[in-house]
Formats: C-alpha cells, sequence, structure tokens
C-alpha cells in the first residue's frame, strides 16, 4: 500500500515507559522532530522502600522540557481532549500498553508502533526473551501501522539483526533498543517526506509468539536438550533469571543461573546431578555438562561460582531439579 500524505510538519505524540523505549524518543529529539507530548506509565511506588518510581521515558522527557501526561485509563474523556488539544497528527509508540481506537485512529498520519522482532514472527510481549529462548539466530525491529489486534498491522520497515552465541537478553535488548531508534527515525521522515509505504503481515503456518514471561515460564527442566537449556538461560539473563531447585543436605531451595557454558561428553551421571571442585560447578545433563559461571543462592547477591564455591558446603547427593 502506499499513500500520499500531505506535507504538513509532523506534530509527535510518544507514548512509551521503559528504557527500551528513551532510546526512540531520544533519537527523535536529537533528530529535531517535534514532539509536542509524552505519555508514559503513571508514577509507582517500587522496591522494598515502596518508594515511588517515574518511569525512564518521564525522566527523558522532564529533563528536555517535553509535556508528559500520565493517564491511568487511556478511554477518559479528560484525557482524551487533553489529547485532542495537543494537535499532534503522528502518534508513535514503543513498550507501550495495548491503545484504544479512538487513540490510535486520532492523528490524520495514524499511529505507528516499534516492536523488537522481524514480524510476523514473535509478536507477543517478549519477543527479545524468545527469540534466544528458541536458539535464534536472526532477529530484528519492526515498525508497524497499529490496527485492531496486537503487533498485526501493516509492515512500514524492518532492519535485522544477528544473534550471537554469546549474546544474552540484556546485551541483546541493548542493540536492538539502538537500532529501533534508529528505525523510529527513518519511519518519521518517510512518512513526513509526503509518502509512506507499508505492505500487510504475510501469514505463515508456523508463527512462533511472544507471550509474557511467568516464573514458570523461567524454571529449568534438567531433561531437556544442553542447547535449549542453555539458551533459556541466555533468554532470561539477567532479567527475570532462569532458576532451579537446589537440593542440598536435604533441604531445597530456589537458585537463580544467569550464565554457563556448554560442554558435550558422555557421562554416567544421573540428570541433575551437581559435580563441584574448588573453582568450578557443573549439572549433568543428557548431552554432557552444563557448567554454571554466575549464579545467586537465596539471600545472598549474584555471584561468579568461583566465589560461591569458597564457603558453600555440598554433600554427595546434592543436585538441581
Amino acid at each position: 500500500m502506499s499513500t500520499s500524505l500531505k506535507s504538513n510538519p509532523l506534530r509527535i505524540v510518544f507514548m512509551g515507559t521503559p528504557d527500551f523505549a528513551v532510546a526512540s524518543l531520544k533519537a527523535l529529539v536529537e533528530a529535531d522532530f517535534d514532539v509536542v507530548g509524552v505519555i508514559t506509565a503513571p508514577d509507582r511506588p517500587a522496591g522494598r522502600g515502596r518508594k515511588v518510581q517515574e518511569s525512564a521515558v518521564k525522566q527523558f522527557a522532564e529533563a528536555h522540557q517535553l509535556k508528559v501526561l500520565q493517564p491511568t485509563n487511556l478511554k477518559d474523556e479528560g484525557f482524551l481532549e487533553e489529547l485532542k488539544s495537543l494537535n499532534a497528527n503522528l502518534n508513535v509508540v514503543v513498550a507501550f500498553r495495548m491503545l484504544p481506537k479512538v487513540v490510535w485512529q486520532m492523528p490524520e498520519y495514524g499511529t505507528f508502533n516499534l516492536h523488537a522482532s522481524l514480524l510476523p514472527q514473535y509478536r507477543g510481549a517478549a519477543p527479545i526473551n524468545w527469540a534466544i529462548i528458541n536458539g535464534e539466530t536472526e532477529t530484528g525491529v519492526t515498525t508497524f501501522f497499529i490496527d485492531e489486534e496486537i503487533d498485526t498491522g501493516s509492515i512500514i520497515l524492518q532492519k535485522t539483526e544477528q544473534i550471537a552465541d554469546e549474546d544474552n537478553v540484556g546485551t541483546l535488548h541493548d542493540r536492538l533498543m539502538e537500532l529501533g531508534g534508529a528505525l523510529v527515525v527513518e519511519t518519521c521522515r518517510q512518512i513526513a517526506s509526503g509518502k509512506i509505504s507499508s505492505t500487510p503481515q504475510k501469514h505463515f503456518e508456523d508463527l512462533k509468539p511472544a507471550p509474557k514471561i511467568h516464573k514458570d515460564t523461567c524454571q529449568i527442566d534438567w531433561d531437556a536438550s544442553l542447547d535449549d537449556i542453555h539458551n533459556l538461560i541466555r533468554g532470561l539473563s539477567p532479567y527475570p533469571t532462569a532458576w532451579s531447585y537446589f537440593v542440598n543436605h536435604g533441604k531445597e531451595e530456589n537458585i537463580k543461573i544467569y550464565r554457563a557454558k556448554k560442554e558435550v561428553v558422555h557421562h554416567n551421571h544421573q540428570i541433575g546431578k551437581l559435580i563441584a571442585d574448588k573453582k568450578t560447578l557443573k549439572v549433568a545433563v543428557s548431552e554432557g555438562y552444563l557448567h554454571l559461571l554466575e549464579i545467586q543462592l537465596p539471600g545472598k547477591r549474584k555471584m561468579e561460582t568461583s566465589a560461591v564455591l569458597n564457603g558453600l558446603d555440598l554433600d554427595e547427593n546434592v543436585h538441581l531439579r
């Protein structure tokens, strides 16, 4: 589809909340686009002290004297009137919640979203995590026009990014964040030029979803393949983190695993058996061992495994399950 647009200067309302969205907002500001308003999540108490925290997007917006709106209800009449008063002709959405139709249809040039995958693959809340968990070697970012369904609108632009064997969700997140910011600017420039083309998403039988990550998602199944276990750890590190039950001296606790490496070798140990020496800790799996490099025990901070082992008393039946 190709649509000819008027040459009106863009007046952008930006919608986003976490760090991932800040890179796109920063890129728009640095490219001298007119951001007439920023919509982000309300301030919320967080942490042990329940101290009220502002979103990363709000902090950036206020530091750059941008108007900030923090509605609790996107259908509230008062909010909709204030949004209309900004007289925006384009909404840009990055890592925000689902919009009601009255919001995404409001601007003349529509509303586009940045998604951290190569759509139509990995529609959903956690595309970066699932790409690594599923062992992909390539992903990317997509801009698309929002429509009635989640992540299904017509694609405007895409850029690919390779996933390295040593990547975890943290390193890939940061690269896609910067790549996404550049794609948002490129998309806005196409719209500002007066012509924009978009392509309906293709339908594939083998679409891979990217649903929200839950605690059960993060539990390691030690009967899985060595690659699948390693990819799960990478795809959940540094957050929300893969975990397992740690059984030692008859006591069962949770252990978090942030970093590991694979060793393919034949052995006769029971699956889940922990083998330790003074500096290394490895888990027996079906195709070899998974060496645990960075872990967190209950009540402790995240540490290199070699440091954890200094004061750790392991019995002969210690295992993970």
